[in-house]
């Protein structure tokens, strides 16, 4: 008996010291951001601009760790099973959310198991097609899918990544038919589309400039409801000729969902701070990423609404 109370009240003193850790107390130790996707993807990108300022905020190193595979849900899972203090963390994109309309059963509950601490930004996709591609306007692009149905292809960062959730509601909204060719991540579909080994992609805006800037690529339009600061030339899809079509790509921090408030606040707090910042505000114009600033609490909300209205749109995609 004296036995089994001990080893409850040891349960019971871990748990409450893990509770009682507030914002003084944290971090003291090296915070791991799982990213997962590639590294060079959008997703990477932001989460290694934002780590490095935000560990030197915090006063302790950031690793920034990619675990790529199974349309980010891989990386998921890990940070769902770890432990609720703070010091593993997951960057995500709008793909975290569809993820469950793709596979028949994760392990791990997409809004349950996870804590929103802060949006990071809205990123512009652009769909873009090689430099030597006979498409010279989105218009022509949708005319030959229309003509020819399945025989246009497009790739993506991979099944469930936000590229590929774009490019079906894309489809759906202007009713064409073509073949999705999913990849592991962001570089790979650079690579293939810029070859012209596959027709187009949508892709973040932060990702693709080099390449549409070194003539490798041609940007046709941006998903978004406004024209990207990056790409001011380029009009967007409901521009170019598919009315009422926007798509949000967005990158955001999330945590386990048992993480104590405390931490969670002073994590959203500390990323408030250092997208404020005058350098990452340039590096972020640069990249055509836009502040989504947000509490907690509307971040948890937003993920929620998404999981709702994207997720209807996957469930009825081409298997």
């Amino acid at each position: 008996m004296k036995k089994r109370l001990f080893v409850v009240a040891a349960t019971l003193l871990a748990v409450a010291s893990t509770w009682a850790q507030g914002p003084a107390d944290y971090p003291n130790k090296i915070i791991k951001i799982i990213v997962p996707f590639t590294a060079g993807s959008a997703t990477d990108i932001m989460a290694r601009i934002v780590g490095e300022r935000l560990g030197a905020s915090m006063g302790h190193s950031i690793v920034v760790e990619n675990r790529p595979g199974a349309g980010g849900t891989l990386g998921a899972a890990q940070v769902a099973k770890s432990d609720p203090d703070g010091y593993t963390l997951l960057v995500v994109s709008t793909g975290h959310v569809v993820n469950p309309a793709l596979y028949g059963s994760l392990p791990y509950d997409t809004v349950g198991d996870f804590a929103g601490v802060s949006p990071l930004a809205a990123l512009p996709n652009v769909l873009v097609v090689g430099a030597g591609s006979p498409f010279k306007s989105l218009s022509e692009l949708v005319a030959a899918a229309k003509a020819k149905p399945g025989q246009l292809n497009y790739a993506s960062a991979g099944v469930g990544s936000a590229t590929h959730v774009n490019a079906e509601k894309f489809r759906a909204v202007s009713g064409i038919q073509v073949t999705h060719i999913p990849f592991k991540g962001t570089p790979e579909t650079i690579v293939e589309v810029s070859s012209g080994r596959v027709d187009f992609m949508f892709t973040p805006v932060l990702a693709s400039i080099p390449s549409i800037r070194d003539n490798r690529m041609r940007a046709l339009a941006v998903s978004t409801s406004k024209r990207s600061s990056a790409l001011p030339d380029v009009p967007t899809v409901a521009e170019a000729g598919v009315p009422g079509f926007v798509f949000d790509f967005w990158v955001g921090l999330l945590a386990p969902a048992k993480t104590p408030r405390p931490i969670i606040n002073k994590l959203n707090a500390e990323v408030r701070k250092v997208m404020a910042q005058p350098e990452v505000i340039e590096r972020m114009a640069k990249l055509g990423a836009e502040p989504m600033p947000m509490t907690p609490e509307r971040f948890d909300a937003y993920i929620k609404e998404e999981f709702s209205t994207l997720g209807a749109i996957m469930k009825s995609a081409p298997k």
